[in-house]
């Protein structure tokens, strides 16, 4: 029990490094295809069903490439599907939700200030709101609004912010922003899993079969994949979001979450603009700075987590702990220089990632960063410039593994 939190540290660790390469793998592919789509040179003698062409180099070799808009007359022998990245990525970013907020919903998932539940409905409703997104979803691309691209943007852009507006009234900060991320990631995916690929199935059953296939299987597969391209870079904010409290321990966390859809949209079209040789859009990262500015100027409002909020039962434990005392002077002393409301340590203006550490509840509530971190670790303090002896460490070792 007491390397619990060490082993379960590391589980976190080697499920997160997964998440990240499937994640690289899923985008960068996702990135490739809808630059080479919009890329494509239409000329004329190109082959029957062709519908653009583009020459690429790389590694020293030059790539012909060729996009047939439903298939060609006949397959070859070997084909590359493009599946399993977006597939892993989903999978692997579950098993890090239920790693972190799902099995830490004390610590991590509930804000007691903010809705006092159980862990069981917190994750309940966790897991209702993101497969409910996914459904949400699908039916208005299946409506008549689906046949207009920007129109069903308007609206998926309208629940996203309504989503962002709702995590925050049920969850942490923290839990808020990645749910909102957990909640597009899953649209995506599903994108993949449930039309994109069938579609494409279906399309070779019909030529294996030596039917004509309906070109709206690859219309409609087409749709999704560009909306995956405009949702990537958000989900990607959204997932890292949980290093930086500036952006979801505010005030208006959801505001700036709602900004930052907008953002990644503007870049993503820049790019895609580019592609598609119709020009250099620069505005859009003037647009993109400014709405940057404003998200910096809104994360300084005061945070919701500054003010007085109910303490949980786990962190009570660590503050009852006979070892408190001596903790709560050790942290004082050799932490609190930096991690405090106004840092007295030169050259820090605030604290790092606004973790607070000058009272017993911040203590508290950071009881497990510091036992990694300080104790476990000597990653804090930095360079141990504050001297933190071995004793010290040794202290918050007990301290944890005893309350806990």
């Amino acid at each position: 029990m007491n390397d619990y939190a060490v082993l379960w540290d590391w589980l976190s660790f080697a499920v997160r490094w997964l998440h990240v390469v499937t994640a690289i793998a899923w985008i960068g592919s996702s990135f490739y295809f809808i630059a080479l789509d919009l890329g494509l040179v239409k000329r004329e003698g190109l082959p029957e069903g062709v519908h653009g062409e583009e020459w690429q180099v790389h590694g020293g070799g030059f790539y012909h490439i060729q996009k047939y808009l439903i298939a060609p007359a006949s397959l070859p022998e070997h084909l590359t599907w493009f599946k399993w990245e977006a597939y892993s990525t989903w999978l692997s970013g579950f098993a890090l939700l239920a790693i972190v907020y799902y099995a830490g919903a004390d610590l991590f998932l509930i804000d007691r200030n903010v809705l006092d539940i159980s862990a069981p409905t917190a994750i309940l409703i966790s897991l209702a709101s993101i497969g409910l997104g996914w459904l949400l979803y699908d039916t208005l691309c299946k409506s008549p609004l689906g046949k207009s691209d920007t129109a069903l943007m308007l609206v998926l852009y309208a629940i996203l912010v309504a989503m962002s507006w709702g995590y925050t009234q049920l969850f942490t900060g923290r839990a808020a922003f990645l749910h909102l991320g957990a909640f597009t990631a899953t649209i995506m995916s599903a994108n993949v899993f449930l039309l994109i690929i069938p579609n494409q199935k279906i399309v070779v059953a019909d030529l294996k079969a030596g039917r004509k296939p309906d070109p709206k299987l690859g219309a409609q597969a087409k749709q999704r994949s560009l909306h995956n391209n405009y949702l990537t870079l958000p989900v990607i904010f959204l997932m890292l979001s949980n290093h930086y409290p500036l952006a979801f321990g505010t005030k208006f966390n959801w505001i700036i979450a709602s900004l930052i859809f907008i953002i990644g949209v503007l870049i993503r079209h820049y790019f895609n603009t580019v592609h598609a040789r119709k020009g250099n859009p620069h505005w859009t990262w003037a647009a993109a700075a400014i709405l940057f500015v404003i998200i910096m100027w809104l994360s300084t409002v005061p945070a919701v987590l500054t003010g007085e909020r109910k303490i949980s039962a786990a962190e009570e434990r660590f503050i009852a702990s006979t070892q408190f005392p001596a903790v709560r002077d050790t942290v004082m002393g050799r932490c609190a220089m930096c991690h405090a409301a106004e840092p007295g340590f030169e050259g820090v203006h605030a604290a790092p990632k606004n973790v607070r550490l000058d009272t017993d509840a911040g203590i508290a509530a950071h009881a497990r960063e510091i036992y990694l971190q300080a104790g476990r670790s000597h990653a804090m303090p930095p360079g141990n410039v504050s001297a933190m002896t071995e004793q010290e460490r040794r202290l918050l070792v007990t301290w944890f593994e005893e309350a806990r």
